[in-house]
């Protein structure tokens, strides 16, 4: 006899009955091959449901009883997890309402009373399989999502990296004589004593300098943006603690948030793992990420900072109490050149440069919002050189081909 190839007892069966001979006699039959519940009306039915609501796979329950009916507990049971198997026993008198809850969807079969051990027997087991493939073929799916999603980021992450390039060197080219001419244009304009120099040479010189200010903004920016794309570059050599890195950044822009009197909270564990990481750039990763909260948040805000180990590293949370961000900028928010509707001046340059150093560390940052602040998750890999395994590439193709066949095999056989 072939071994089957699913384990029965991986989810639990409950019976609901209110003849205890009939509780008795299905648990006596069955225990063997399968984990039972039972309950002798619908209410303490729905509590068990309630209860194991994550390892209830199947439901059979009677259609008289006392109080509630079985089809009250079978659509009860359709809102707690809608994949529950549901099956209704009835007896020859009750078949009108067994059509009914097959017309409507809520049962996946009927069975009629008194039942037949070696049928039932079956029609558990075809229920409790056709369960656990539809929660594989689940899985499968968001495995496929997820798959596809680091896909498109990979493609993503080489377009931007070849924009921010070109970006950086044709901009920095044409801003390099833009910054000579203004070096020079002080000494040209002492030479030819400009009548409006001589008007307000004080407006003259203040309009130099913020021009120039600007320009090495720019450039500095630009400078980030070229260094975080070059995946080349990175080293990953240095252990370091997420809460001491936190700590030196927020040391460093202490100023920062003091003219905007925002408040930083570093509630970062001690206790986390070390991190191997590029040193330089994981440290200006703080210092953007920082920056670009100083740049959009409302005076007298607050900032909070937490972090957990999670599989293969630590899960990181930047959360503020800022007005938020709208549902269609939290997708563009690590775009260049996205006008922010918080911070109409920046253009998010900061964010893309955030985005990948820690894309190149192996790891993922979104932002999130529910209308109230905004919290960037960073999920970062304790060792970029040793990611977690995936479930890409051949063997995962074939797991997928596998199980749809075990499911067309399966909806045949219904």
């Amino acid at each position: 006899m072939i071994e089957s190839p699913y384990n029965y007892k991986r989810f639990i069966i409950l019976y609901v009955d209110d003849e205890e001979m009939s509780l008795k006699y299905f648990t006596r039959a069955f225990e063997d091959q399968f984990r039972i519940l039972t309950a002798s009306n619908a209410q303490d039915g729905l509590a068990l449901l309630e209860k194991h609501k994550d390892d209830i796979a199947l439901l059979m329950t009677d259609q008289r009883m006392p109080g509630e009916k079985g089809t009250w507990l079978l659509e009860k049971s359709r809102q707690i997890n809608p994949r529950l198997i549901r099956i209704l026993a009835t007896a020859f008198a009750d078949m009108e309402a067994a059509i009914a809850a097959v017309n409507t969807g809520a049962i996946y079969k009927y069975v009629t009373k008194p039942w037949d051990p070696p049928q039932l027997e079956q029609t558990l087991k075809r229920g409790l399989e056709y369960f656990m493939i539809q929660q594989e073929r689940d899985l499968l799916l968001k495995e496929k999502t997820s798959v596809l999603r680091n896909m498109m980021v990979a493609e993503h992450i080489v377009r931007l990296g070849l924009l921010a390039a070109g970006m950086s060197h044709h901009i920095r080219n044409s801003l390099v004589a833009v910054k000579t001419f203004l070096d020079l244009a002080p000494s040209k304009m002492e030479e030819e004593k400009s009548v409006e120099g001589l008007r307000n040479p004080d407006f003259w010189k203040e309009y130099h300098q913020n021009v120039q200010k600007q320009i090495e903004k720019i450039n500095t920016m630009l400078k980030d943006l070229w260094a975080a794309s070059d995946n080349p570059s990175f080293e990953f050599k240095d252990s370091v603690q997420l809460h001491k890195v936190a700590s030196d950044a927020i040391e460093k822009l202490a100023q920062n948030f003091a003219e905007k009197k925002i408040r930083i909270e570093n509630q970062i564990p001690v206790t986390l793992p070390s991190l191997m990481v590029d040193g330089p750039k994981f440290f200006r990763l703080f210092e953007l990420l920082f920056k670009d909260e100083i740049a959009s948040l409302p005076p007298e805000s607050t900032v909070r900072l937490n972090a957990a180990p999670c599989p293969g590293g630590v899960r990181l949370e930047v959360a503020d109490d800022g007005p938020g961000l709208p549902r269609e900028e939290l997708r563009l928010v690590f775009d260049p050149f996205i006008l922010r509707a918080d911070t109409p001046q920046e253009y998010g340059i900061n964010l893309m440069a955030c985005f990948f150093i820690v894309h190149h560390h192996g790891g993922s940052i979104e932002a999130q919002s529910d209308g109230r602040g905004t919290t960037f998750v960073l999920k970062l890999l304790t060792d970029p050189l040793q990611p977690p395994t995936s479930p890409e590439g051949d063997d995962f193709l074939q797991k997928v081909l596998l199980h749809d066949t075990a499911w067309e095999k399966l909806i045949a056989s219904q």
